[in-house]
């Protein structure tokens, strides 16, 4: 859901395809169509037959969410750790998805505090 959420933000005049999605994420054609029909049974997008791929409005606000949370743990892990873009990229895609809310929000507040305490330094 985040990749068809980043493409259509990318290039919003044309539909998301599977072709789009499967070069975007390294991951074969078939994959990417499974993982489609999986998520258009959660009512969480829809797919045209042999067309665009569309978010439904709750898959748009569950991706923008996992968005979100991708590039603040991504800031994190390069901010307050100082591990590479690379690493950190590949780590956040992965701790998106297994980091609890709690945790998450502790990182939110954490980041937000540094940044008005730096700021405030003269």
């Amino acid at each position: 859901m985040e990749t068809v959420f980043v493409l259509s933000l990318e290039n919003p005049e044309n539909p998301v395809r599977v072709t789009d999605i499967a070069a975007s994420l390294g991951v074969s054609k078939p994959s990417v169509t499974h993982a489609v029909a999986q998520l258009r049974e959660k009512g969480l997008l829809r797919h045209e037959a042999y067309g665009g791929i569309f978010l439904t409005p709750t898959g748009e606000s569950h991706a923008a969410n996992v968005l979100r949370r991708h590039k603040m743990i991504r800031r994190f892990l390069l901010d307050t750790l100082g591990v590479s873009e690379a690493l950190a990229e590949s780590d956040a895609c992965r701790m998106e998805h297994v980091l609890s809310a709690e945790t998450v929000e502790k990182m939110y507040e954490y980041l937000e505090k540094r940044s008005v305490e730096e700021v405030r330094e003269p």
